[in-house]
Formats: C-alpha cells, sequence, structure tokens
C-alpha cells in the first residue's frame, strides 16, 4: 500500500499535468497551513521546480527537470540531472533549503510566507530563500541574526 508521501506525489503530478494543459504554470501560491515544505499549489513541488543541488554544485538556481524527481517531506522535487537527485536522496537535509523553503526572513517575524527560488543565499552551508529581492535586501542586514531568530522560531512556525 502507497504511503501518504508516494500518493500525495501522484496527486502532485496528475494536478500539474491537468493544469499544465489548461496552460495555468507558474504561479505562485501560498500552501495549505501546515505544510512543513513551501509548495505553490500550480507545480506542486519543493523550491519551485528549481533543483536545490544545483544551488551548491552550480552555484546558480538551475530549473529541475519533471522527469527528474524525488519525493521528500511530503513534496515533490526536481533536478537538472540523475547525479543531483542522488546526491538530495542521499542527504536532503544537506540540500533542502531552510525552513521548508518558506522565506527566511519571514520565519524570523514569526510567521511563514513563500519563499522565492531566485532570491536565494547559501550562509553556513545552508540555503535560505527569502520572499522577493527587497526583502531579501532587508534579511541581509542582519543575516546572522535573522537566522538565530528563525531557527528559534522554526520548531513552533513548521506546525503551522
Amino acid at each position: 500500500m502507497p504511503n501518504s508521501n508516494t500518493r500525495r506525489a501522484a496527486l502532485i503530478l496528475i494536478g500539474t499535468a491537468g493544469l499544465s494543459a489548461l496552460g495555468l504554470t507558474g504561479a505562485w501560491i501560498a500552501p495549505a497551513s501546515g505544510s512543513e515544505v513551501y509548495t505553490d499549489i500550480i507545480r506542486g513541488t519543493g523550491a519551485g521546480g528549481f533543483d536545490v543541488v544545483a544551488y551548491v554544485n552550480a552555484g546558480r538556481p538551475v530549473q529541475g527537470s519533471a522527469q527528474i524527481t524525488h519525493v521528500w517531506n511530503g513534496a515533490l522535487w526536481r533536478f537538472a540531472n540523475v547525479a543531483n537527485r542522488e546526491a538530495f536522496a542521499a542527504a536532503p537535509e544537506r540540500f533542502a533549503p531552510a525552513y521548508g523553503g518558506h522565506c527566511a526572513w519571514a520565519a524570523a517575524q514569526g510567521y511563514k510566507a513563500k519563499g522565492d527560488p531566485r532570491n536565494w543565499k547559501i550562509v553556513g552551508g545552508r540555503l535560505f530563500l527569502n520572499y522577493d529581492a527587497q526583502v531579501q535586501r532587508t534579511w541581509e542586514t542582519d543575516i546572522p541574526g535573522f537566522i538565530a531568530s528563525a531557527d528559534g522560531q522554526w520548531p513552533a512556525l513548521r506546525q503551522k
């Protein structure tokens, strides 16, 4: 019998295919309450479909392929190549964005907001996403302070 992650991935793929057929792609919509990993409803993928391993290996965001995926922590993750997928599968915590891909600055303020994978930074080996470029500039004014605050608040926030 399939587990809940497998069923969720199947529903994500079915929903994504149907919405793509209607031409509805690319929207950034907040996930349902209680979701630890931010996934946009249209694509249903972690990190907006970007390959999270590429941030480390290529030093930039790289769009993942719908054919190279892995389900982890209730989300579907896409990768640019099989090697990146295998690296993620072996150590997802090493590559997954902090705070489930929610905005790092918002988490520091005590709430969840979408993280945009085009507004990112790796700090201390961790990938952080922010809502947009302006929020990221604010976050960059005190990265250590905002990380400390978000790290302290995330255990309670992840359940909301």
